[in-house]
């Protein structure tokens, strides 16, 4: 660590000594222009059930020019709980968590989006779910707000967030380290530093990676509903399209060059979809023009059936266009469509 408090380029955040480290929670909060958000988040914290003095909220800003660091001083002053704030140069969200996280003085982290609003007891349910299980990831939903619209695309992002959500209450799925969203997630301080932290070479994903890396180490992940924030996703469309693309292509190199799993289980998922779905995926990934016109089609489809009403159709467009991007970025870090329909029929097999 630089003495300006702007991180080293290392992949990964040493562990630190634990002297000096209280009882109680450190929220750290990663922030990049997103000032009104980020007000509106801390000053929630304000009205938690737990008192304020049992737990501090730790914001990095990561290079931000839309007047934060202005508004972190004044909010120093006057919120109830302690608020500490570190600079670094733009770096993105891993990089801020893992200063945030060496600087935190207090054994539990909660990890919380600069777009989240916790529910009053979110803290008090996350303390409560570690005493429970004392080797817990604690990961809580984050909700969808409804006294704002939002486009289709985070509708349907919400939508399958939901899913799970309700699954895993159903015991339908068990939590797994693919669960682990830093939105709303909480683990021991001393688990992430001997973990390693997170990857910063990862621009997406780096959240699920780092979970795997946990349940080698005998993580448990816990899904409690009770911890609970409302998510206030704001993203454009072509920023929502990047997002499985990139997914793809992370989920290669944690599996090439990490040895996790995530390739295998995506591929043997892929056998499970609609045959619609898996003609689609066959006949566009890999040639980009044809790809790049259905996306066009499916999103315009999406615009008409959301206009009238017909949600079904409308998230039916919207999950193709999500398989599309994922599997061409797939297709791409793999170096062609040829690996990835080999990978596909192992899978079957």
């Amino acid at each position: 660590m630089s003495q300006s408090g702007v991180p080293q380029t290392a992949p990964h955040v040493a562990a630190s000594p634990a002297a000096g480290v209280q009882p109680g929670i450190s929220v750290v909060v990663p922030t990049y222009n997103r000032r009104q958000s980020l007000q509106r988040l801390l000053q929630a914290l304000a009205t938690q059930t737990l008192p304020p003095d049992s737990f501090e909220a730790v914001v990095v800003d990561d290079g931000s020019t839309d007047g934060t660091p202005d508004l972190l001083r004044r909010l120093a002053i006057s919120l109830p709980y302690r608020l500490r704030v570190f600079q670094q140069g733009h770096g993105g969200p891993a990089q801020a968590r893992n200063l945030g996280v060496e600087r935190a003085q207090r054994r539990l982290i909660v990890f919380l989006d600069d777009d989240v609003v916790p529910a009053p007891d979110l803290l008090a349910a996350h303390v409560a779910a570690h005493a429970v299980e004392r080797d817990a990831v604690v990961i809580g939903p984050m909700s969808p707000p409804r006294d704002v619209p939002r486009p289709a695309w985070i509708r349907w992002e919400e939508e399958q967030l939901e899913k799970q959500y309700k699954a895993m209450m159903a015991g339908q799925w068990a939590c797994t380290a693919r669960q682990f969203y830093t939105g709303n997630a909480s683990l021991p301080r001393e688990w992430f530093l001997q973990s390693g932290g997170f990857d910063v070479g990862f621009k997406r994903a780096e959240d699920v990676e780092l979970a795997y890396r946990l349940a080698d180490r005998g993580a448990r992940f816990v899904f409690d509903p009770r911890a609970s924030v409302l998510h206030y996703a704001a993203r454009t469309f072509d920023a929502w399209c990047r997002t499985p693309y990139q997914y793809g292509r992370y989920d290669v190199v944690m599996e090439r060059d990490k040895g996790q799993e995530t390739l295998q289980w995506a591929t043997h998922e892929f056998h499970f979809r609609h045959p619609l779905s898996r003609r689609l995926i066959r006949l566009c990934v890999g040639q980009w023009l044809l790809l790049t016109g259905t996306v066009v089609a499916l999103r315009g489809l999406a615009a008409f059936t959301d206009r009238v009403g017909a949600r079904r159709a409308t998230s039916a467009a919207l999950s193709a266009i999500f398989s599309l991007r994922y599997w061409q970025g797939v297709c791409d870090e793999l170096g062609g469509p040829q690996p990835l329909w080999h990978l596909i029929a192992a899978a079957k097999g």
